[in-house]
This record gives structure tokens, sequence and C-alpha cells, in this order.
């Protein structure tokens, strides 16, 4: 049931066990649903009026060059100029090797996990299903999210200026945007969803590309040590700082991490029918016939597997009955796999390259030629 609690926003379910098991991860984490992004926002409450013509990356080589720029410009940038002092670059370098190294089934654990358990919320979902276009939108979201992850692990992706880095920014002010439009549309109600886009849910999305992601990794037979999956969960970290996060609700660690995905997880609430409008929308759909009857099962048996039976019932994903006998065997296979690589360091390279290959193909197949951009959108 949503909280009756003093103090903790309605949206909120399960409140009262939520303080008994994590006491204040919990009173912090539920305070975040009240606030947003104040740097951003006052950015993009600027561009609407002279904001034609912005260009992101120009703006901060000017910036970088010590050329004078508007001030809500110079805010944004000042605000993650100076790299904070957890962040150690030879890590962030080895989170880099894993996401290689996992290559497909990273893919699979980031659209069929990943990104299919921020629909869960039916909160933190809304956003999204605003946009009326759910599946128009999704291969072009996948696409893009496709591009921001594999620039984020770059080599020396989220250096200030870089690639991964400016991308981050980008969707940082494209966040803001939809902020912006859906609190001017009349049809946000905060009072049962909190503020859009807010602390609270940034937060949560860090957690889907850091520890729900190693997750998925290892039930797929990954066999990820503790100083990789800290490794990962600390270039999240900075990604989501430079997201607009607030540092404070950032996890110290992978186990904060796993808590806190624990604390969200159970106090969201169950999926509504936008979850299930999005997570059909991502899955694709169309006359189930021949080749895209075998692909859509495989797709809801992988689903199945990596989300759990009781989430993907919640979603409205059919089960896959010959999918649920083939499948079982990926883990196992993938688990011998890894224990050959600990063995035989020229497997790993090997591994890597063949991961580097394919993200290369994913994104300039998904992207079909146009470049991902992050555009702000002008309407809902």
């Amino acid at each position: 049931m949503p909280s009756s609690i003093a103090g903790v926003h309605a949206r909120v379910h399960e409140a009262r066990w939520a303080r008994a098991r994590f006491g204040e991860l919990a009173t912090r984490t539920f305070a975040a649903l009240e606030r947003c992004d104040p740097v951003a926002d006052a950015l993009v409450e600027w561009l609407a009026e002279h904001g034609r013509g912005f260009d992101l990356a120009a703006s901060w080589r000017a910036h970088a060059a010590g050329e004078a720029q508007p001030a809500p410009v110079t805010a944004l940038f000042d605000s993650v100029e100076a790299i904070p002092r957890w962040v150690d670059w030879g890590r962030v370098d080895r989170a880099r090797r894993l996401f290689e190294r996992a290559g497909l089934f990273g893919g699979l654990v980031l659209s069929l996990r990943a990104l299919m358990a921020g629909y869960l919320a039916p909160a933190g979902n809304k956003p999204l299903a605003f946009s009326g276009r759910l599946r128009e939108q999704a291969p072009r979201r996948v696409a893009e999210t496709a591009r921001f992850v594999t620039a984020v692990c770059a080599l020396d992706g989220m250096r200030p200026g870089a690639e991964g880095w400016l991308i981050t920014l980008h969707v940082r002010l494209m966040h803001a945007q939809v902020r912006r439009l859906l609190l001017a549309s009349g049809r946000w109600q905060s009072a049962r969803w909190a503020a859009p886009i807010n602390q609270h849910d940034m937060l949560a999305t860090m957690l889907l590309f850091s520890e729900v992601y190693v997750e998925g990794l290892r039930i797929f037979g990954f066999r990820i040590s503790d100083e990789e999956a800290e490794d990962w969960l600390l270039l999240w970290r900075l990604v989501a700082w430079v997201m607009g996060t607030e540092p404070e609700l950032l996890p110290v660690d992978y186990a904060e991490a796993s808590a806190l995905r624990e604390l969200i997880q159970r106090t969201q609430g169950v999926p509504d029918q936008h979850s299930r409008a999005l997570a059909a929308a991502l899955l694709g759909s169309g006359p189930e016939r021949g080749l895209a009857r075998v692909r859509l099962g495989m797709l809801r048996g992988l689903c199945r597997m990596l989300m759990g039976h009781e989430v993907a019932d919640q979603l409205g994903i059919d089960r896959a009955p010959l999918w649920s006998f083939v499948l079982p065997i990926v883990p196992r296979v993938v688990s011998s796999g890894e224990r050959l690589r600990e063995r035989v360091p020229a497997v790993e390279t090997q591994l890597r390259a063949f991961g580097a290959a394919y993200w290369a193909w994913v994104v300039e197949m998904s992207l079909g030629g146009r470049p991902a951009r992050f555009a702000r959108p002008e309407t809902l």
C-alpha cells in the first residue's frame, strides 16, 4: 500500500518495512523524491528563450579555453568540471574491460533486464509513457542507449570533454527538458508520482546500469569478482554524478548499491498498464509467424530468465515453453567459458575484441546511419 507516514511521499509503498529494514538509507532515499536538478533546470529555461543554435560541445570548448559563457551554461560546466576525489581512472578502465568481455550477453542484459526493470515503477515510468509514441520510440531509445553506453565505456570516455562525458550532459539536459514539458503540460500529478525525473528516480536509473546489470551477467553465468563489480559501480557512480545525481545519494560500494536496489524495488509498487505497454514495445510486435515468432519467443524466454517469472507475469510477458528448456543451458556454457578465460589470458583478449566489435556493429546497425543526437524534445 502507498505510504501514509508523515514526511514520506504517498507514492512510496511499504514505507514502514523500508524504514525498519534500512533506517536512514530509506529516509534519505525517500526525501529525494521531491528534488530534481536545479542546475540543468535553470539551463533549459534559459535555452527556451536564448538557446537557438546552442551547441553543447562548442560551448564546453569555449569554457575550457577560458571564454565567457552565459551564466546558466557556466553553472552546468562548473558543476562537473572538477572530477570527484573518489574517481580512480585505473578502475574506470577495468570496468571497460568487463563491458567488452560481456559483449552480446551484456547487450541482452541491458535491454531485457536493465531497461525492462526501469519500466516496472508505476510512477517512474510516466515520463516515458506520456510521450504517447511508445512503439515508435522504443527502437530509437534502445539504439541511443547503446550509443550512450559504448561512449561511456570507451577508453577515457568519461574524462571532461570526452564523448561519453558530453553525451551524459546531453542526456541530463534532455531529462531537464522533459521535466519542464511535463510540469507545463498540466498532466503531471505530483501528489501521485512526486517530482518528474527526480533525484530518487535518477538514482534508480544508475542502479539499473550498475548493480542490476552485474547481477544479470551473473545469471548468464559470468564469473564476476567482487573487485570487478566495485569497478563497474565506480564507473556508473561517475556517470550518475555527471548526470546530476546528488553525491550524497550515490552508493559508496556494491553492498550499498544492492541494498538501494532492494529498497527501491520493494517500495515502488507493482507494474501498471504503462509498464506492460512499455515492455511490449521493447520486445516488439507484429505477426507471430516464421522467424518473427522464433525471435519473439526467444526474447520472451530470455526476459523471463533475466527478470524472473513473477515480474515477467506482472509485465504481461508471455511464457515461452520451448525456450524455457533451451535457455538454462546458456549459463552452464558461459560459466565453462569463464573458467577457461581465468586460466588462459589470451581467451579474455579475444573475448574483449569480439565484444568491442559487437558493440560497434550494434551502434551502426541500430542507428541506421542516423546520428544519436540526444536532442531535447520540443513537445511530449
